[in-house]
């Protein structure tokens, strides 16, 4: 195996490949990237989970493949003085040429890496980059972090109403993002686990152009952008029916400025000790809005912030971060906070964005 290539490019791609890499000392392999030369230059690499493929280009000068481990890989080529770099397999070693010098690192076995899985539905659909990206990180913080039940540890995307809709819930709280996309054609719904979405996120992130290229299987979802094809497994389970648990009126409403919510929540976390409790308080007759907490090894808060409020009074507590997460993630400039009632959820949309909709169960008194 010879190969040239411009050094930045082959970075870039070793980069990417370095993140989807795996960590079990059981199977060394997985921590690698896999060099395939033949009629094009691909790099491979996976974690049993995601999994990505990256076309390099590059003058070839003879076919072969190798296994090296990606840390080592990636921080030799950072290293790397030189526009371009001639990488050759030499007696089961990678040895990199350039113009400050030659370096050899020590390859792995590459009989263990699991075989590359290629898409076996030929339906592929576009779907604009930001969307994905912008649907994820807008849900994802409210998926489960327990594995207990899969489905909760997904992000749910379905297509409903010329609307691309991510959801995401860990029973506690959750979070929906839609997205105005008419298509002329259906796609399947799908689960898939928010670590690997998150991983989706962060490649095709930098990438420069604009719509990608998705695959539905079974159990397997295909990502083409560019260069670049990533595949994640999907869950086969069944996500909850969230319709159903979002209040369809409300006893009491406040709509502030985000900022405004922001700026006390921080200041609420300074006391709202290890039970991260955070209370609101809403007098609509009196005009009031105001967030307390309390700690008894620090002290306590209590903060009014400017807010149209109406309804009835309603004093309710929910955990701190729950909000937090909500709040950094809007993007609109207002909030509006629409309470069921005592002892039930609290919704959370944007002003005007109404596309977004946060659910929040309150704690106990």
């Amino acid at each position: 195996m010879k190969f040239e290539c411009v050094l930045e490019k082959l970075l870039e791609s070793v980069s990417i490949s370095e993140k989807i890499t795996g960590k079990k000392e059981s199977l060394p392999i997985l921590s690698c990237v896999v060099i395939n030369v033949s009629d094009s230059i691909v790099f491979k690499s996976t974690n049993l989970e995601t999994a990505v493929e990256i076309k390099v280009d590059g003058s070839i000068l003879k076919k072969g493949d190798i296994a090296v481990p990606a840390n080592i890989f990636l921080q030799t080529l950072q290293s790397t003085k030189g526009e371009k770099v001639i990488l050759e397999e030499n007696d089961g070693n990678l040895i990199i040429k350039s113009k400050s010098g030659e370096t050899t690192i020590k390859s792995t076995p590459k009989d263990e890496f699991p075989s590359f899985p290629k898409p076996k539905s030929k339906n592929s659909y576009k779907i604009k980059k930001d969307i994905l990206i912008n649907g994820i990180q807008s849900v994802s913080y409210a998926s489960s972090n327990s594995m207990i039940r899969p489905e909760l540890a997904s992000i749910y995307i379905v297509y409903s109403d010329s609307k691309l809709v991510f959801v995401a819930t860990d029973s506690f709280r959750l979070a929906e993002k839609k997205f105005n996309t008419p298509l002329n054609y259906e796609i399947p719904d799908i689960l898939i686990p928010t670590k690997n979405a998150i991983e989706i996120t962060n490649v095709i992130g930098n990438i420069d152009e604009e719509d990608i290229e998705v695959i539905f299987d079974e159990s397997q979802i295909n990502i083409s952008i560019g260069n670049i094809r990533l595949v994640s497994r999907i869950i086969d389970g069944n996500f909850p029916n969230y319709n159903e648990i979002i209040p369809k009126s409300f006893s009491s409403e406040a709509i502030l400025l985000k900022d405004d919510l922001a700026n006390v929540l921080k200041k609420t976390r300074i006391f709202s000790g290890a039970s991260q409790q955070v209370s609101f308080h809403i007098y609509p007759k009196n005009k009031i809005f105001s967030i307390t907490a309390r700690n008894s090894d620090v002290g306590e808060m209590s903060d009014d912030i400017e807010a149209v409020v109406s309804g009835d009074d309603i004093d309710i507590h929910f955990n701190l971060q729950y909000i937090q997460d909500c709040v950094q993630s809007l993007k609109a400039d207002s909030v509006n906070m629409q309470f069921a009632g005592e002892g039930k959820p609290l919704v959370i949309k944007g002003v005007p964005d109404q596309q977004f909709t946060y659910l929040v169960m309150p704690l106990n008194k």
